[in-house]
């Protein structure tokens, strides 16, 4: 889907994990209390996909009978990318939200106003069904970007964005390694002169994916042990018909696409479809990964004697 961020380059620190003992594989996530529309399910340690796709299916079959629901979900670790789960509710004719801090974690993004980094980069998703085409997909991070883009610019050798972090001193940077000195810069929040309101985003995600979940909110932490997940599904089906839902849709969708183009832009795209454009064309091409990242993942093959070298790489 084109977030590189948490695509191939966790693949090594997934593996890595899992032979420190951080994730269990062999981990069930449970259901530690409930209600008909909620409930608060313990991932047991389980990597994060299978705790948030436990949590994210258990959402769907509450909502499916009562309309709405809401599940949190902890002690899972990093679940990857958060779009991931409100897309299941998109297939499903639903709409999915998701709320994803980092528990204790508090190190990567300065608040407005401040210069040390004091937050974590908590996402917010959300997808929505149409008629025939593919999902509404929100996807978005609350600072101006995710921790994991810097650090493939860092493994690429590459400067960033403008505007994307600061140094220790708050001085704005381009080199991504600031971001990684001691003492380290900050992440901005999302906003550029109104931050404020990517700032106040966050807190938004700490209180409700931290604090519902009991995974815990920022405190300084410098590693993460599980992300703190809050779910919210809505069964359209609950509220109004579906075909009177998808109308609405698609008339927002031709609504918004009739504005006269801005100078040097192509075509007006709706949330999700610059990600499902890059993944019909990562299906047929596949997925660059970065020299780095490749050697990490080879190292982590030796530690389970997979012998890398058997593994041709296609450059065309």
């Amino acid at each position: 889907f084109g977030h590189d961020s948490h695509g191939a380059i966790r693949f090594g620190e997934y593996a890595r994990s899992i032979r420190k003992g951080i994730f269990k594989p062999e981990a069930q996530p449970k259901i530690i209390s409930e209600a008909p529309c909620t409930a608060v399910v313990d991932g047991n340690g389980a990597l994060g996909q299978i705790g948030a796709s436990f949590a994210i299916n258990l959402a769907i079959d509450k909502a499916k009978q009562n309309g709405i629901s809401t599940v949190t979900l902890k002690n899972t670790s990093h679940i990857g990318r958060a779009g991931a789960y409100p897309l299941v509710c998109a297939r499903e004719g639903m709409l999915g939200l998701a709320f994803v801090n980092a528990g204790r974690l508090g190190y990567q993004v300065a608040p407005y106003g401040g210069i040390d980094g004091k937050l974590s980069t908590n996402p917010i998703a959300f997808a929505s069904p149409r008629r025939n085409s593919e999902p509404i997909l929100v996807d978005m991070t609350t600072s101006v970007v995710a921790e994991g883009k810097i650090r493939v610019a860092i493994n690429e050798g590459n400067p960033v964005p403008d505007g994307w972090i600061i140094d220790s001193k708050g001085n704005p940077t381009t080199n991504p390694n600031d971001f990684r000195a001691d003492p380290p810069g900050a992440i901005l929040p999302m906003g550029g002169v109104v931050a404020y309101k990517g700032f106040g985003l966050s807190f938004v995600v700490e209180l409700l994916g931290g604090g519902l979940s009991g995974q815990g909110t920022a405190a300084g932490e410098r590693t993460m042990k599980s992300n703190g997940v809050l779910f919210t599904v809505y069964n359209i089906a609950h509220f109004t018909t579906m075909e009177n839902f998808y109308t609405e849709v698609e008339s927002l969708i031709k609504h918004v696409k009739s504005s006269r183009l801005a100078d040097g832009a192509n075509e007006i795209l709706v949330p999700g479809e610059p990600e499902f454009k890059t993944a019909k064309l990562r299906k047929k091409k596949g997925i660059a990964v970065d020299e780095k990242t490749w050697e990490f993942i080879c190292d982590e093959a030796r530690y389970v004697n997979i012998n890398p070298d058997q593994w041709k790489i296609d450059d065309k």
